[in-house]
């Protein structure tokens, strides 16, 4: 039997990590079509950092609560989708809420743990493969041998966006701190780039140029990237952590046909996250469960230490997913 009431991680108001407490909300109830997530564990991500600060305000319909990834067992379905079987473990991609010891998903943004993968480190599988698939190859496949540039390979979009890369062919070059080095060549980068001691436009033109780049620092690394693009590269943009507003000469990607665009995940239609839940479910899942790829569990903390998760992650001292758990 279900409890009526449950323990969250609230909001006191828009700050710092600080603003974190925990609170008590009644248990939610599924709506058609979703299935409620018994939380075992819940993923900490860039787009929670800016939601607790004010500048990323939840869409139309969904829970106020932080989280967007969760794994855990399923408790409970709507009335119309009583004869699912319950109790099975899977990871979800929500619009919020998983900062809580229940959340409700669209039963088709779930999918299976990944055979042989830690309950709790599924937790941190949605929200990168998520992004990253849906950005970088959901109807996009790349040309064997083209390079990919990723920033912040430390980072769990990072760490998905190079180890999806090479095992679509491709040739991975990553920025990250030097101590990080190591980690990024072991995720299967050809090349590391220290990002405060080397330039990445000269390193990747080098090698060719970048077919694709992966950014989420923003700021003059958009005038950067677009140097170090091959003609015909494409460009995403996926967070500004060096700022959004900037000036540049537009004329190289007029030369080079080049595609600049971005996103954001959390406002894209129901139907296109369960087409790429989909898409994950039969292409890359498979890679998850024979160790092809992984997904790296920099730190576990409780709900009650929510503010040094946040901390963590916007100190940039982590590698992979810094998870939270009831």
């Amino acid at each position: 039997m279900l409890p009526e009431t449950m323990t969250t991680i609230e909001l006191r108001e828009p700050g710092g990590p600080d603003v974190l407490q925990l609170g008590t909300r009644p248990v939610p109830e599924p709506a058609p079509g979703e299935v409620l997530i018994k939380v075992a564990a819940a993923g900490i991500n860039g787009p929670d950092m800016m939601q607790r600060r004010g500048l990323y305000p939840p869409p139309k319909g969904a829970s106020d609560l932080l989280g967007l990834e969760v794994s855990g067992h399923e408790a409970a379905t709507s009335a119309d989708d009583a004869g699912r079987s319950l109790d099975a473990p899977n990871c979800g991609r929500t619009n919020g809420g998983a900062y809580a010891e229940y959340v409700a998903v669209d039963a088709s943004h779930c999918l299976p743990i990944p055979a042989g993968m830690d309950l709790i480190d599924a937790a941190g599988l949605c929200e990168t493969f998520f992004t990253c698939w849906s950005n970088l190859f959901l109807d996009h496949t790349p040309e064997p041998g083209q390079v990919l540039l990723v920033h912040g390979g430390a980072g769990g979009i990072g760490s998905t966006a190079i180890q999806l890369g090479r095992k679509m062919g491709m040739r991975v070059l990553a920025t990250c701190s030097a101590d990080d080095v190591d980690y990024v060549h072991s995720l299967g980068a050809e090349r590391a780039i220290d990002y405060k001691s080397e330039d990445f436009v000269a390193l990747t033109r080098e090698a060719g140029a970048a077919n694709l780049t992966l950014d989420i620092v923003g700021g003059d690394y958009i005038a950067r990237n677009i140097k170090a693009a091959a003609p015909d590269g494409r460009i995403i943009q996926l967070a500004f952590r060096a700022g959004s507003k900037v000036e540049i000469d537009l004329m190289a990607v007029m030369l080079k046909r080049l595609t600049f665009t971005g996103s954001t995940l959390r406002s894209r239609p129901d139907a296109f996250k369960s087409r790429t839940a989909s898409d994950l479910n039969v292409r890359v899942w498979p890679w998850l469960a024979s160790g092809d790829l992984r997904t790296h569990t920099h730190r576990v903390f409780p709900f009650a230490e929510a503010g040094a998760a946040h901390a963590m992650m916007e100190a940039g001292e982590h590698r992979g997913k810094i998870l939270i758990t009831p």
